[in-house]
């Protein structure tokens, strides 16, 4: 059974490069909410704060919110790529992510290769990431180019690769910035069945989104963070009642 269970969790992230006294109290004076200094005295801005929220098997979660209210960093965190200042978060069930597809691919190696790699992090054997390559090769229709370096591919290429190798293998947790979909019509026919099978087959999904229309077709509840925090979390309709932000 999937499960993400937050409990007062904060994020923060250091301002390096502020370290004037006289600018680190104009900052501080001007943004009171989000700016703060730290034990080691440096300004640092909480990109979380005090997030509690459990997510159990079936939920379709959609979290939504301005531009900088915390959306893709809550997604980062529960996928592992931010570690908490405050709080804990509790991850079970493997989570695949569409955050940036592209993540972790090495430019200096082949289609093939980058896939097999990612087939073993991922714990899946050789054979198995061979296999998953063959397939992966199928759906992007990269031809010879799977062969090749990706550091050659075009940008219509590296989406079709990025894709294909995304979604692949269906998670327990899904995690998505924005409803991912990229490349000529073609493809974006096949992207679309074969995004709406691996959101159908996953047992938890969590979308940061703007478009409310994604939001109403696949998400049973949504969380609205606004500064960094929790404002609402309740169905879809009850929170996209008083959602202003498109």
């Amino acid at each position: 059974m999937a499960l993400v269970d937050v409990a007062d969790l904060a994020i923060e992230f250091p301002l390096y490069h502020h370290n004037a006294r006289s600018l680190k109290q104009r900052i501080l004076a001007s943004s009171p909410l989000r700016l703060k200094k730290d034990e080691d005295n440096r300004i640092v801005v909480a990109a979380l704060r005090d997030l509690t929220f459990r997510i159990g098997n079936g939920e379709r979660v959609a979290l939504v919110g301005p531009n900088g209210a915390g959306k893709t960093t809550l997604l980062r965190t529960i996928a592992g790529v931010y570690e908490p200042v405050a709080g804990t978060l509790r991850v079970e069930g493997e989570i695949g992510s569409l955050i940036d597809p592209a993540a972790g691919m090495d430019p200096l190696l082949t289609g093939r290769e980058n896939v097999v790699l990612r087939a073993l992090y991922r714990g899946l054997t050789e054979a198995d990431g061979r296999a998953l390559a063959d397939e992966v090769a199928g759906f992007a229709g990269l031809g010879e180019f799977f062969e090749v370096p990706i550091r050659g591919y075009s940008a219509g290429m590296s989406v079709r690769l990025s894709f294909a190798m995304a979604t692949a293998m269906t998670p327990a947790i899904l995690l998505m910035d924005e409803w991912f979909l990229a490349g000529d019509s073609d493809f974006m026919k096949k992207a679309e069945t074969r995004l709406s099978k691996l959101v159908t087959d996953a047992e938890i999904l969590i979308i940061a989104t703007h478009d409310m229309t994604i939001v109403r077709k696949w998400c049973t509840r949504a969380i609205r963070l606004e500064g960094g925090r929790i404002l609402a979390d309740g169905t879809v309709d009850e929170v996209l009642g008083a959602e202003t932000v498109t």
